[in-house]
């Protein structure tokens, strides 16, 4: 059975820092484009960060550039998110995936994904 799998989410208040993680089991996914999305209450899912297989490629969302850095180790299947200066609007439930695209673009629409896991809520205070 292939699995994603977040964890590392919580409550922190403003200003705080949290690191997600996200495991792949039941295949590789070395090859694969991985990515975070997030979904606040009442919104859509939205991209955030994304980094191609060979980390040549890293992309993110301008609303967290300079506080959040996406990483993979391949050799373990895994992709982290370590968030700092979190505020209160980094406020949802976020969520790994990983596409089969084996180019160097990262791609930001949720569509082009094909395997997601099931999400690790964030929550900042004020």
């Amino acid at each position: 059975q292939v699995q994603l799998v977040e964890s590392g989410g919580g409550l922190v208040q403003a200003g705080g820092s949290l690191r997600l993680s996200c495991a792949g089991s039941g295949r590789t996914f070395s090859r694969s484009l991985m990515s975070w999305f997030r979904q606040a209450p009442g919104k859509e899912r939205a991209f955030v960060a994304g980094i191609t297989w060979s980390t040549s490629r890293i992309y993110y969302v301008d609303s967290v550039k300079g506080r959040f850095t996406i990483s993979r180790d391949n050799a373990e299947n895994t992709v982290y998110l370590q968030m700092n200066s979190l505020k209160p609007e980094d406020t949802a439930v976020y969520y790994c995936a990983a596409a089969d695209r084996y180019d160097n673009y990262v791609r930001t629409r949720t569509y082009d994904y094909d395997y997601w896991g099931q999400g690790t809520q964030v929550t900042v205070s004020s």
